[in-house]
């Protein structure tokens, strides 16, 4: 596997030197600066590659081309944004970035309701909680009928949180789910999600998945004229927010999606933290299964707790099987090599690590991006690799 680490480009609090220092030969990056739905011009793209390969790196993703929320729901001004997609990774490829992360996400990126979860050994962690998403959701947002997408229990003590709430806290809460995270596109006021959040509702799960899979046929014969891969992440959480719609969530989302359109250009990023949050997804199971479509790989830890709240633990210490996700991966390359592909091996990161030591307090620092704890996660992943790989036939 090629050991990869985000960067979040120049302005980024860890530098190309320090990825390096840290054994990454991959960065997984994206050119963050220009809006989403625009085109990424070649020049750019070049001088971006140029940049990392000057570090002794290579340009291992992209992570990610991000999709404009006209294309998801198919409104607006897509037909434009779907031809600069299609630029994008035209321009990519004459690049040599051949993979492509993406998400078809509604509304907000990737979700957390706590960046600064203050675990037993004082180092920090993302959380998130189900309470604190549904005070947020029922009481501040007031979005229309919220309460009854929560069961019972978590409508009580989303009410006791909410009551429980300084007018500090409260704005700090609003600023975690809707500000914006690092890689997202963008970010709302609370006006502003709730339309957003309306128009996708009315989309529905079976809407969305048929918006899904018309941008995929109309972006991947460009993928296989290039040479190109894309490699979709799931939701994160895997479950609706929002009442919104949900169609990456699942084994079945996964299966659905690569039927959809069977072209080896068409894969998946298999985010174990992601699909991990839920414990029906066996990602030792989806690691054997869609193998072949596999390109790219989030290696992350999670506790889950039974209302759907969850905290991202250490690297091997938690609900998911990494070791075995880890195996089943190794399997996979293997099979690659015997039977003569000229895929690269899959690129895998480790993803959202502790901020600990003289990090903690340090202003700049993107959440679940510095650099010690994932440094730790990849010195520890490493170790699972280098060993299981130590234990296979030569």
């Amino acid at each position: 596997m090629k050991e990869t680490w985000r960067w979040f480009g120049p302005r980024d609090t860890v530098s190309l030197q320090q990825i390096a220092q840290a054994g990454a030969t991959g960065v997984v990056t994206s050119l963050h600066e220009i809006p989403t739905g625009e085109a990424w011009p070649l020049d750019d793209i070049l001088q971006r590659k140029a940049l990392i390969e000057a570090a002794g790196l290579e340009w291992a993703v992209v992570e990610s081309v991000p999709l404009h929320n006209d294309i998801k729901t198919r409104s607006g001004d897509y037909r434009r944004h779907l031809d600069n997609y299609r630029a994008s990774i035209r321009n990519l490829a004459q690049a040599g970035v051949f993979d492509i992360c993406y998400n078809f996400m509604p509304v907000v990126d990737w979700t957390r309701t706590n960046l600064d979860y203050v675990l037993p050994n004082q180092s920090r962690a993302l959380r998130f909680e189900m309470a604190d998403f549904a005070a947020y959701d029922i009481h501040i947002l007031a979005r229309p009928g919220a309460a009854g997408d929560y069961s019972p229990e978590v409508q009580a003590n989303a009410a006791a949180r909410y009551r429980a709430l300084s007018p500090e806290a409260e704005v700090q809460l609003e600023k975690n789910i809707i500000a914006g995270l690092p890689g997202g596109e963008g970010s709302y006021d609370r006006e502003g999600i709730r339309a957003a959040i309306a128009q996708f509702i009315a989309l529905g799960d079976e809407g969305m998945r048929a918006n899904l899979f018309a941008f995929l046929e109309e972006v991947i014969p460009v993928a296989e004229e290039v040479g190109a891969r894309l490699c979709i992440h799931p939701d994160d959480p895997p479950f609706s927010l929002f009442g919104l719609p949900r169609v990456v969530s699942t084994a079945n989302d996964a299966r659905a999606l690569l039927e959809a359109v069977p072209s080896d250009a068409n894969g998946l990023t298999l985010c174990a933290g992601s699909y991990g949050a839920r414990g029906d997804n066996d990602l030792v199971q989806m690691a054997r299964e869609f193998g072949p479509r596999i390109y790219f790989v989030h290696l992350r830890n999670i506790k889950r707790e039974p209302d759907g709240s969850f905290y991202e633990s250490e690297h091997l210490d938690g609900d998911n099987d990494i070791v075995g996700l880890v195996s089943a991966l190794l399997d996979e390359e293997t099979r690659r090599r015997r039977e003569g592909s000229k895929l690269p091996a899959i690129a895998m990161r480790p993803d959202h690590g502790h901020l600990m030591g003289d990090e903690v307090g340090r202003s700049g620092i993107n959440p679940g991006y510095s650099y010690a704890g994932r440094m730790k996660g990849l010195a520890e992943l490493r170790g699972v690799i280098h060993t299981l790989s130590c234990l296979r036939p030569s």
